[in-house]
């Protein structure tokens, strides 16, 4: 998902995507310590998605502020 897309949704619904980006994370954390990982790739798409979520709704909250 870009930022564009990121953009158009409301702050409670980027919540709703970090949260759930959050969890895939942690499942992906289980599964390399089990040696179930298929694709360790994913790991790093997952942070990178959370921190672009996070990035988003500061942006949103500082436009709030002002």
């Amino acid at each position: 998902m870009n930022a564009n897309e990121l953009r158009d949704k409301t702050p409670d619904q980027l919540r709703e995507e970090l949260a759930k980006l959050k969890k895939e994370s942690f499942n992906l954390r289980f599964q390399q310590a089990t040696g179930q990982m298929e694709n360790t790739s994913r790991m790093k798409a997952a942070r990178r998605e959370a921190a672009r979520v996070k990035t988003i709704l500061n942006e949103k909250a500082a436009a709030a502020a002002e």
